[in-house]
């Protein structure tokens, strides 16, 4: 008798601590790896995308970020364009042949070949781009180069002047430069040469930057155009150490880039990493990889904000976010040894979160624990009784 009411009694508690269980009591780190598939269902309000890691997948999404390259953006052309702009002082001397008659008087001089030389006082590009040649009025400097802007002047000059020969001359620089800026040890404006500076010339000009090679990222805004490359990138590739163009900044960002950890990694933190990226692979092993005892090799997740062009979407229509991102859950079964491949080309985004979940036996293992930490002491306790 003292069996059959033990035993209701260890049915009772098992009863009610396995409904407990079910009504998601038990202490958990997150989702388990069903639930976070059912968020990525048709119609959920979110719009959250479920999307399985692939070496398709990994190389398409590799592929997007190589297009933000430095040479694809801002191109290679090597050729220097002095252009002229407002605040430039230009000096323009106008050869006429013997015999002179536009410009002989007080202000020419006579060559050696009987030419009369003029050379008209040193002008600044004024606000609206002009400077003033004698019997041409105001001609427009700004934008054009000091070749180009001879060539007009001599053409306009032809019908008035015998045989006319200009030259314009830069007498002042205020334009033909680029900004260098942020975490350089001095900021500076470097003048742009016919040598053709490039990127890292300006680095090196500004003294370098102040933090560590790998925590940088450069960016080079160009008009309205603005692009953005790891600074260890441009160093070991010399095709993205580009030519600069006069009114270029180049900004040196410090920008620690980082990921989140949770769940049954190794280890729950933010972990930092280099400008220049790592892998899923790298990531996981930062993170302490999985816990044998309890974590789910086919539950390991990234969460990311996506570009909504980055991927073609399993789940039509896409919803975004206020600032047009696609929230995905990017999934991955180590139980497949291809997927050990796939990870070494899917590459980690700043701020990601790296989840991995409880394994289903982990679930059943806490249970139980409960189960004995109640029944053992009322068992004892009736058994004291008796």
């Amino acid at each position: 008798m003292s069996s059959l009411y033990r035993s209701a009694w260890m049915a009772l508690i098992v009863g009610g601590v396995m409904g407990l269980g079910a009504c998601s009591g038990i202490p958990t780190s997150g989702p388990s790896r069903s639930q976070v598939s059912r968020a990525g269902v048709q119609g959920n309000p979110d719009g959250i995308q479920i999307v399985d890691i692939t070496d398709a997948v990994a190389r398409k999404l590799y592929s997007e970020r190589g297009s933000a390259s430095f040479s694809a953006v801002l191109g290679d052309d090597t050729t220097f364009r002095q252009q002229l702009g407002v605040g430039d002082a230009v000096e323009v001397s106008i050869w006429e042949a013997p015999p002179a008659t536009l410009f002989g008087g007080g202000m020419s001089e006579t060559s050696a070949a009987g030419a009369q030389v003029t050379a008209l006082p040193i002008q600044v590009v004024d606000g609206d781009g002009n400077i003033n040649v004698p019997f041409v009025g105001a001609v427009k400097a700004a934008g054009r180069t000091p070749t180009q802007l001879q060539k007009f002047i001599t053409e306009r000059l032809k019908n008035m002047a015998h045989d006319p020969q200009v030259l314009v001359r830069l007498a002042k620089n205020d334009t033909s430069y680029v900004t260098v800026v942020g975490d350089v040890a001095n900021s500076t404006r470097m003048q742009l040469s016919a040598r053709g500076e490039r990127l890292l010339d300006a680095l090196a000009d500004a003294g370098g930057v102040r933090q560590p090679v790998d925590k940088i990222t450069l960016q080079v805004t160009r008009g309205n155009t603005v692009a953005s490359l790891p600074l260890e990138t441009v160093i070991r590739n010399p095709r993205e150490n580009v030519p600069l163009r006069a009114g270029d900044v180049v900004t040196a960002l410090f920008q620690p880039y980082s990921f989140t950890a949770l769940g049954a990694a190794g280890k729950n933190e933010e972990i930092n990493f280099e400008a220049q990226g790592i892998t899923l692979a790298q990531a996981l092993a930062r993170s302490g990889g999985l816990q044998d005892s309890r974590s789910d090799a086919q539950g390991v997740f990234i969460f990311r904000l996506e570009d909504s062009s980055a991927l073609d979407w399993p789940t039509q229509p896409v919803r975004t976010t206020a600032d047009g991102k696609v929230p995905v859950i990017y999934r991955i079964d180590l139980h497949d040894p291809n997927a050990f491949f796939a990870m070494r080309s899917f590459m980690m985004d700043n701020k990601d979160v790296l989840y991995v979940s409880n394994a289903p036996i982990t679930e059943i293992q806490k249970v139980l624990n409960l189960v004995f930490s109640v029944a053992y002491p009322v068992v004892t306790g009736v058994q004291t009784f008796k």
